[in-house]
């Protein structure tokens, strides 16, 4: 299929970006992910300074990468999570640490300036979370009133909705990460999330079956409910070690413990069935970038890097353009069937 393989920075921004690019043009990727964090790209200076952006895409393009997609995960999540926890101080500047309100009106501004930076950059998707009011509901009991998690849905609505609104000025999509702590992180709370926008279509999804294939749900019945908002596709693996001691909930265990039920391995090294992805993937029409996302606690970082390059060019076949039992049609008077 030769669609363009990129590598997610999020786990890199320890390395100058000068650095990184060196790095993933020497193991063959064809681009990154540019993460808005730790220098890698400041949203507001992109969406105001064409010069800036075309300085950082001059980074790039002198190791011959390309970006088709920037990711802003830090502030997204922080437009609709209740931000009275101080873990989330480290997504925003310093001078929102504590103040739940300051860090979200800061996150609304950024995702608006991420639109404005992607539109400055040539980029048509930005990947990123949406927070959630009502995560921690998700374990109905004490009850939850069914109120409460329409009312939960409505905000992200009302939150959501003035930031999409640049991102269609922008001509930008934003793809959001179907994922744990997020107002969507299954097919029935994603159909709920794009029903409660009205189904606008600058609202899509950054594709990441690691997220799904830990709770059991089946990532191709994803794509083939969202066949037309699959807006980006992350390629990331996880490992299932369900052993009659652990549940999918993690025991509060940290990522990497070897008692966890679950944890996320490079591309080729888990559960997830990558051959039946990329089959569904050809069948939707998705012709985008595969952006490998390497998070396994286990492996050296850049052999993950290489390793997980090779693994997806070789899954990312074509898909055939004739069927299998065409020649016995021939034999038969018929003519040839093409897949459809």
């Amino acid at each position: 299929m030769n669609r363009p393989i990129t590598l997610v920075t999020g786990q890199w921004t320890d390395l100058p970006l000068e650095e990184l690019a060196a790095k993933a043009a020497a193991w063959g990727y064809d681009g990154l992910e540019l993460v808005c964090r730790s220098g890698y790209l400041d949203a507001a200076r992109a969406a105001h300074s064409r010069e800036y952006c075309q300085e950082r895409l001059g980074v790039l393009a002198g190791h011959g990468l390309k970006v088709f997609a920037i990711s802003n995960h830090a502030a997204g999540h922080l437009v609709c999570d209740p931000n009275d926890d101080s873990r989330t101080d480290v997504f925003a500047p310093a001078d929102c640490a504590g103040d739940s309100e300051k860090k979200r009106e800061w996150a609304i501004a950024a995702m608006k300036d991420t639109a404005r930076a992607a539109r400055n950059l040539g980029v048509g998707v930005v990947t990123g979370f949406t927070g959630s009011p009502i995560w921690h509901m998700l374990y109905r009991f004490p009850p939850v009133p069914e109120a409460w998690i329409e009312d939960g849905y409505a905000e992200f609505a009302r939150r959501w909705n003035p930031i999409l609104d640049v991102f269609d000025e922008c001509g930008v999509r934003f793809a959001m990460e179907v994922h744990p702590a997020q107002i969507a992180f299954d097919l029935i709370t994603a159909r709920r999330a794009v029903d409660a926008l009205g189904g606008r279509p600058a609202f899509g999804f950054n594709f990441d079956p690691s997220h799904l294939v830990w709770q059991m749900v089946e990532p191709t019945r994803f794509l083939e409910a969202f066949a037309d908002r699959i807006y980006h596709v992350h390629i990331k693996d996880v490992m299932l070690k369900l052993d009659g001691e652990t549940g999918i909930l993690g025991s509060h265990l940290p990522f990497g413990h070897r008692l966890r039920g679950w944890d996320f391995r490079s591309p080729g090294h888990g559960c997830v069935r990558f051959g039946e992805i990329v089959r569904t993937l050809n069948q939707i029409g998705y012709r985008g970038p595969l952006s490998v996302e390497w998070e396994d606690p286990g492996m050296n970082r850049e052999h993950g890097a290489r390793d997980a390059l090779a693994h997806v060019r070789r899954l990312d076949f074509e898909p055939s353009a004739r069927a299998f039992d065409a020649a016995f049609q021939k034999d038969l008077g018929g003519k040839d069937s093409p897949r459809s």
